[in-house]
């Protein structure tokens, strides 16, 4: 791993290396867990209410998920970058989103009968308008949680999202099993935060108050328009492919696509997603040591590498029999954009961390260029792929995985006055041991072949995993040394071998 800084810089950028690690591991837990959750309720919910009952939410949805990027207005993470937050600027910040949540919720009430009119479904409107009773909750919950997040307290974060889930679900399953029906879902978002948003202000040690200082919030409020317009960007990039696919191609096409795609952005979610929270707060702590920040950044770089594109070379391996043994023949089609979609996952990861260093040093405005870019070229690649069916989608959605990840790390490593080398030296581990698993499962197919698809699946994913484990904890590498102890003391392999 690259070390610019002079020496006596050593032990403080070690130092960071633990709690980042602690941070991360929460952070993944508290996803893995609500995963995991959300999958259970949502089987529950799913055998006691009907399919269209859920079209129904997420026609709704649609139109408040677009409001959502607008209601927080991305000053919350304004916050948690900011050099100094004064609980005066959080009541500020807190005025601000009660506004935007007022007016949006206006705009809802008043434009639910037409909504109501247009899918001609008289119940819209009142589901509409309970729904959006939740923009008025939001600044009362992310407040505290920004609060929560710029102290990096990741395991109190980790525990109370999962504990808010459970209660929230859990009612949306009693009211469910006595008969509400659509309303149970609807009822839940908004009943679930007026019970867990006082037990977050209780741990945030946070009140709410007005303050009408808006002067005083200017910068957080045009970082947080920055913020804003580029997730609004990255959704409609996220959302590009499958709103192409339902206008050119049939039904059918979209589920198959959206399998694929949903099974190929898994890890990223878990592993990458994770690490994305904890990078940027670290750096925006430590956002004037730049010789700190590359260390961090490439550091993070190279675990990620190591620990999430294994996944990726299984599943480009493993797609077919994964997605035939799992889902059923009907589903094989699938097959072929989840193993062009694990292309695209070296590029994601370089995308996300280098966001990271964009959000924290503010570089956001230089970011939203690129976006907008990634954004053009993602419509016309994938307008022209759907000429070759799903193949042709994933390839583009590949192409501009890689336009992406490489504009924004050259962004990043302007910001941080760094090198190309750097990067290549990060990835360096990762690239030889994906390259010891891809060798690991081309010569165990030939002795797998053959085999139910499940079973094939389990000997590959155990050989492959056993070879990886392997090389990562006794291959001479000196960038994982560290990790490489961690882990065999973890394992009592350095009180076995004492």
């Amino acid at each position: 791993m690259p070390a610019r800084g002079p020496s006596r810089a050593q032990a403080g950028r070690m130092s960071a290396a633990p709690a980042m690690r602690r941070g991360i591991a929460w952070i993944f837990a508290g996803n893995t867990g609500s995963q995991i959750l959300a999958f259970v309720f949502g089987v529950a919910l799913a055998r006691l209410l009907a399919p269209e009952i859920f079209g129904m939410l997420l026609t709704i949805q649609i139109f408040t998920g677009l409001a959502g990027f607008v209601s927080g207005a991305g000053m919350g993470q304004a916050l948690v970058r900011a050099k100094e937050a004064s609980r005066h600027d959080y009541d500020v910040v807190f005025t601000l989103q009660l506004l935007i949540g007022l007016a949006i919720y206006a705009f809802f009430f008043f434009t639910a009968p037409w909504f109501a009119r247009w899918y001609d479904t008289p119940l819209y409107a009142d589901l509409l308008r309970v729904s959006a009773l939740s923009f008025l909750l939001r600044p009362f919950n992310n407040i505290p949680a920004s609060i929560l997040y710029r102290a990096q307290q990741y395991r109190t974060q980790a525990l109370f999202n999962i504990a808010s889930l459970v209660f929230s679900n859990g009612l949306s399953i009693a009211l469910a099993l006595a008969g509400f029906g659509v309303w149970s879902l609807v009822l839940s978002g908004a009943i679930g935060p007026l019970a867990t948003i006082p037990f977050l202000m209780a741990i945030a040690r946070w009140r709410p108050r007005l303050s009408f200082d808006f002067a005083r919030a200017r910068e957080i409020v045009r970082y947080g328009l920055l913020v804003t317009a580029n997730d609004l960007v990255n959704y409609l990039r996220n959302q590009a492919s499958v709103f192409i696919l339902s206008r050119t191609l049939n039904p059918a096409s979209v589920g198959l696509y959206n399998k694929g795609d949903s099974l190929a952005r898994m890890p990223h979610l878990f592993i990458t997603g994770s690490v994305y929270h904890v990078l940027f707060r670290s750096l925006a702590a430590e956002q004037d040591n730049l010789d700190k920040c590359r260390y961090l950044f490439y550091r993070s770089i190279a675990l990620v590498g190591v620990y999430a594109t294994p996944f990726y070379v299984g599943l480009a391996w493993l797609a077919l029999p994964l997605v035939r043994g799992v889902y059923g023949e009907a589903w094989a089609p699938a097959a072929l954009p989840l193993a062009l979609l694990a292309l695209a996952s070296p590029f994601w990861l370089i995308d996300n961390l280098s966001g990271a260093v964009l959000a924290a040093h503010n570089w956001l405005n230089r970011e939203l260029p690129v976006q907008i870019a990634a954004l053009v070229l993602l419509v016309a690649s994938v307008w022209v792929g759907t000429r070759y069916g799903l193949a042709g989608v994933a390839a583009g959605v590949v192409l501009t995985a890689v336009f992406s990840g490489l504009a924004l790390h050259r962004l990043a490593i302007r910001c941080l006055k760094s090198r190309w080398r750097d990067f290549a030296v990060a990835l360096m581990p990762a690239a030889l041991l994906n390259g010891i698993l891809a060798l690991t499962l081309y010569l165990a197919d030939m002795a797998y072949t053959g085999m139910h698809d499940l079973v094939y699946v389990a000997a590959m994913a155990c050989t492959g995993g056993a070879v990886y484990g392997l090389s990562f904890l006794y291959l001479p590498l000196a960038a994982l040394q560290t990790e490489q102890i961690r882990w065999k003391d973890r394992l009592g392999l350095l009180r076995a071998t004492s």
